[in-house]
């Protein structure tokens, strides 16, 4: 036996345990679960009748349709202020901006829970904005429990953050001096933003986009406790389906749906990785 021939069957030997333990704990739960989204509960034949329910049944068109709208709405809204906060905290040079720097990162360290619910406390009718307006002769009801606008600011809550601690990490690798250069020769803040700033950071702004996307379509924990009974999101839709209406196969299906949109998320990811500095032309 060669040499070369022995290190190859070395390498594989290394990378055996760790293909195994994903296809054990990842890959086949996927397989499974696909499997079982094409067979009829009945006959346990194959069938496309399982997902022909989320699409043919208007009430699960809505839920999908609703979800998908909640999660467009959250990525423009938290990629916006998030980029917003990036350049203020890449380019602002203060105390406040200072603060705001060690401070920002602090509600992804809260858990989920905790964090609902002390949103809950705040916007729901008999909250605190409520009972801050009783105290000035008013009755203001914020109307968000149970209801889109909730969800989004919840979604925001989590999602700001994040987003802009990627969008960050790009802006500081753009250098002072490219930007000191351009304003130099008379080149307008809006200038720099639109011709330098922006494209070099793009790549970022995709990615972080992508995460959040990702991160909210089978969303749990908010819509759980924050979410009306309809429209619903998909993160519910797959817990009732397995939970309550013991439709395992119905389940199995919506997960491959899941599944599949936050597909073409990652799509988006790994085709915007692989290209060669095309956001700097």
């Amino acid at each position: 036996m060669s040499k070369k021939l022995k290190q190859m069957l070395a390498a594989y030997g290394l990378v055996l345990p760790s293909f195994l333990t994903v296809m054990l704990v990842v890959a086949w739960p996927i397989l499974t679960a696909i499997k079982t989204s094409f067979t009829d509960p009945d006959t346990g034949g194959f069938t496309f009748d399982n997902y022909k329910y989320f699409f043919e049944t208007p009430r699960e068109l809505t839920n999908i349709l609703f979800t998908l709208g909640i999660v467009f709405l959250t990525v423009a809204l938290a990629i916006v202020l998030a980029y917003l906060l990036a350049l203020y905290l890449r380019f602002v040079k203060s105390k406040v901006s200072r603060l705001i720097g060690n401070l920002y990162l602090l509600p992804r360290f809260v858990p989920s829970m905790v964090a609902v619910y002390a949103m809950i406390t705040v916007i729901r009718d008999s909250g605190l904005l409520n009972r801050i307006s009783q105290l000035f002769g008013g009755n203001f009801k914020p109307g968000m429990m149970y209801h889109a606008s909730g969800l989004v600011t919840m979604n925001l809550w989590f999602n700001i953050p994040f987003a802009a601690l990627m969008i960050t990490a790009g802006l500081g690798a753009i250098p002072d001096s490219m930007i000191e250069s351009a304003r130099d020769v008379g080149a307008s803040k809006l200038r720099v933003l639109r011709s330098m700033i922006l494209p070099l950071s793009m790549k970022d702004v995709v990615i972080a986009a992508t995460f959040v996307f990702m991160s909210n379509v089978g969303s749990f924990t908010t819509p759980y406790l924050m979410g009306g009974n309809y429209p619903k999101m998909l993160g519910i839709v797959l817990f009732d389906q397995f939970n309550k209406y013991l439709r395992y196969e119905r389940a199995a299906a919506m997960s491959f749906i899941i599944f599949l949109i936050c597909s073409v998320s990652a799509g988006v990811y790994i085709y915007t990785n692989l290209r060669e500095k095309e956001w700097e032309k």
